[in-house]
Parts: C-alpha cells; sequence; structure tokens
C-alpha cells in the first residue's frame, strides 16, 4: 500500500526518469532503498535517478539492502570533479553508509555526460567473501 507521502512525491517527479531495480531486475522497494531515493531526490534535484540493489547478488540474506548502484543526473554537478560529486551523494547518505549500507558504487553525472551514455554500469560477480580473491578456489 502506497502512503499519500509516497504518491505524492511519485507524482512530483513526472517528466524525470526514476527507476529502481533489483540485481534480478525490476522489484519491490525496501525501506533502506526508499531512504535512499527520497534523500538523493531532496538534495540533488535529479534529472535522473537509478538505484540497483545488487544486494542479492552478495553473500548477505535475501531481502538485504546492504549493496547499491545509483546513476545520478543532476545539474548540480556542472563544473564539480568527480571526488566532488561524489562527496555530495555520501552527505546526502550519510545516515545509510553509516548504517545498513555496506558498499555503494556512484555513478554521478551531468546531463550532459548522460545523454553521451545513458546507462548504468553493471557491477562485477561477487567472489563470495573478503578471504576470496579471483583465480583462488
Amino acid at each position: 500500500m502506497l502512503s499519500g507521502q509516497l504518491v505524492g512525491r511519485l507524482f512530483s517527479m513526472a517528466g524525470r526518469v526514476c527507476l529502481s531495480r533489483s540485481s534480478s531486475g525490476l522489484g519491490t522497494i525496501g525501506p533502506v532503498e526508499a531512504a535512499i531515493r527520497m534523500k538523493l531526490e531532496q538534495a540533488l534535484n535529479p534529472e535522473v535517478l537509478e538505484l540497483r540493489n545488487e544486494s542479492g547478488g552478495h553473500a548477505v540474506p535475501p531481502g538485504s539492502e546492504t549493496h547499491f548502484r545509483v546513476a545520478v543526473v543532476s545539474s548540480r554537478f556542472e563544473g564539480l570533479s568527480a571526488l566532488q560529486r561524489h562527496r555530495l551523494v555520501h552527505a546526502a547518505l550519510s545516515e545509510e553508509l553509516a548504517g545498513p549500507v555496506h558498499a555503494l558504487a556512484i555513478q554521478a553525472r551531468t546531463p550532459a555526460q548522460w545523454k553521451e551514455n545513458p546507462q548504468l554500469d553493471m557491477s562485477p560477480p561477487c567472489l563470495g567473501g573478503s578471504k576470496k580473491t579471483r583465480g583462488t578456489p
């Protein structure tokens, strides 16, 4: 069931691209993902916000919200370095990064940069834990 606040938020995003994806495709949005989306919308007013919960591809319990990939396209990034852009995203999500979110891959682009390459990158497969390395059983 959608709350009145969430419905109002969805209508306010009309005209902008806003997608949520789990690692297996379009899926259910959990509370951490919803908080990430809301905070990035408020802080950066993005033209495009694509968010993918990649937790299912890692060694975490089903339904976890620990690993995310986000593409944020905002005119607020004009004239900023990649580091400055990432700092803006980190500042907006400081609570989530200090708690439930273990990993966040960020694509922070200007509208012109997104126009050149309008897609969310893919993460490499999880190796199954911090003790494994590529090529090691």
